[in-house]
């Protein structure tokens, strides 16, 4: 069997997990398009898919993944080289909401089925494209205002928190940082200040001694992803402070033991070991000739902390 490569992936930063250039026994093929792979929650995400495909055993899985959350021309690039090769469906998770609608609109009119999870497309960039495309996916606003409640509720009042945002294109870091700003609406918070570490651990730990720096009084932090909470973790360890309190996102494994022991407050479950492969089984039924996917295809979310 000829292997599926990337001819260009040192320079385009593209990785390629698994494929292969023409399924077996007529088997559909499925082009998994996440983004970075060194967010545990994206490793997470990957195993679940790859077990998917193991035990449903009637398609073949094509996985690639992004260098680091601010790479977005790789998925770009994976998408047009599942448009060569012919796949049957690309399942995707952008990493811009913007960016990706015009390339996937090319897998559309090339007659490949698209299933946008995750993170949602942008509706305007959809529009203007022409491009109907259903969304499955978490309430991310929903979901982050449960964490900010949990932080409000334990702060009070006139509690001075700061925000750490994701990606400033992706359209699930809009929905947390309106999320949170619920909380701080609804708890009457003291909002800081607001800034982006671009879903980035290392960033996080930066922009949050920073933030640190600038205002020494505040009592808590609400991070957009559990891998920017780990920075502001990492952070206020060598600030030698554990009196602010810190909320994530994702429930990453590296966070139960901080949650457990108190450096977290909270993070919110979006289930991503299995979030892949749910949109890969709706991708395939559509492949089988089922209808198209319409509107909101609303996935699970749940809040976890130490009780």
């Amino acid at each position: 069997m000829k292997l599926f490569k990337l001819a260009a992936a040192a320079a385009t930063g593209i990785a390629l997990l698994s494929g292969t250039a023409f399924a077996q026994d007529d088997k559909p093929v499925v082009g998994l398009v996440m983004k970075s792979l060194a967010n545990e929650f994206f490793q997470n995400m990957l195993e679940g898919a790859k077990e998917h495909e193991k035990a449903r055993g009637d398609y073949e899985l094509k996985a690639v993944g992004m260098q680091n959350e601010t790479d977005f021309e790789s998925q770009i690039n994976a998408v047009d080289t599942f448009i060569t090769q012919g796949v049957d469906a690309i399942v995707i998770a952008p990493a811009d909401s913007r960016a990706m609608v015009r390339p996937l609109k090319k897998a559309i009119e090339a007659g490949i089925v698209v299933v946008n999870f995750d993170v949602a497309l942008d509706e305007e960039a959809k529009k203007e494209q022409g491009v109907e495309l259903a969304f499955v996916g978490p309430d991310n606003r929903g979901g982050a205002e449960m964490a900010g409640d949990a932080l409000g509720s334990k702060l009070g009042e006139g509690g001075k928190v700061v925000i750490i945002e994701g990606n400033p294109g992706a359209d699930n870091a809009t929905q947390r940082r309106l999320g949170f700003e619920d909380s701080v609406a609804e708890y009457k918070l003291d909002l800081l200040d607001s800034r982006t570490a671009h879903w980035e651990t290392e960033e996080a730990n930066t922009v949050f001694s920073n933030m640190l720096t600038a205002n020494p009084d505040v009592q808590g932090v609400m991070a957009a992803n559990d891998s920017m909470a780990i920075g502001v973790v990492k952070a206020l360890e060598s600030a030698g402070r554990d009196d602010i309190l810190v909320v994530g996102f994702d429930n990453i494994p590296a966070v139960g033991p901080m949650i457990e022991d108190g450096r977290m407050l909270a993070t919110v479950d979006q289930f991503g070991t299995d979030m892949a492969a749910n949109a890969i089984d709706l991708a395939l039924e559509v492949v089988a000739g089922g209808p198209a996917l319409e509107g909101w295809v609303k996935t699970p979310i749940e809040l976890v902390t130490a009780e």
